[in-house]
């Protein structure tokens, strides 16, 4: 009895144990889950917060709103949608717009040196008389948007997407438009004193009129062959002008 008596009283222990071992290893679990999920609450925009420098607005939805004359300095806009939002004469320099939607948004007269519009969605956005010095556009799909009078100085379009874009009186010095989409834009009255990087560029159509492209780098004669340029257009040595130019209206 005494031997049965000492196995019960062992077996209850190590039921008891194992019963606390399970109790802790489930709060282990929840404590273990809880910490993993907290990090992508915390990650959030802060959408009720004011404009501000820094300010994290990533994901948040800031449509058809009137934002002019604010400080985004170095703020977080990532994947935010601004589309039709009055942004003019702001400050978004060194701003992180990655993947934001600025869908016919104005940025009019706004700084924006050294910002990221990565992979931004801006149809027929209005980024006139914008200084966006050193900013990346790199993939951006900004079909019909309109750089009239900008300062895009050491930008970088690469692979963007430029359909119809207006580049008037645009200050192109230095920007790379390399693997860019350019079918259609006009480029024809942009300033530049170093000619902008066409490396196979798509350039169907593309308005060069007037251009003085002669030390433009990885400029193909494929690509002069697809736009339109005229008696003025100057080109690099050893390419030529097609015979189709000048190209008519559209």
């Amino acid at each position: 009895m005494g031997r049965i008596s000492k196995l019960g009283w062992n077996s209850g222990a190590m039921y008891r144990q194992s019963g606390v071992f399970s109790g802790l290893f489930l709060a282990t679990v929840i404590s273990g889950a809880s910490y993993l999920v907290a990090p992508a609450a915390s990650g959030a925009g802060s959408c009720g917060s004011s404009a501000a420098a820094k300010v994290d607005w990533s994901g948040c939805v800031k449509k058809n709103l009137m934002m002019s004359g604010n400080d985004f300095q170095g703020a977080n806009l990532s994947e935010a949608d601004f589309s039709m939002t009055d942004l003019r004469n702001n400050n978004l320099t060194g701003a992180n717009l990655q993947k934001t939607r600025i869908i016919r948004a104005w940025f009019t007269g706004s700084t924006a040196d050294k910002a990221d519009f990565s992979r931004a969605e801006g149809y027929r956005a209005g980024l006139q008389n914008v200084s966006a010095k050193g900013a990346s556009f790199e993939s951006a799909e900004l079909q019909r948007a309109n750089f009239g009078g900008a300062d895009l100085t050491g930008a970088n379009f690469e692979k963007a997407e430029l359909g119809r874009t207006s580049f008037d009186k645009t200050n192109l010095t230095d920007v790379d438009f390399t693997l860019a989409n350019l079918s259609r834009a006009d480029l024809s009255k942009a300033i530049f004193t170093t000619a902008p990087r066409f490396d196979r560029a798509f350039m169907f159509l593309t308005r060069i009129e007037g251009l003085d492209l002669s030390g433009a780098v990885d400029l193909a004669q494929s690509q002069v062959d697809l736009s339109c340029g005229n008696a003025e257009t100057k080109l690099p040595k050893g390419l030529r002008a097609p015979a189709m130019w000048p190209c008519p209206d559209d």
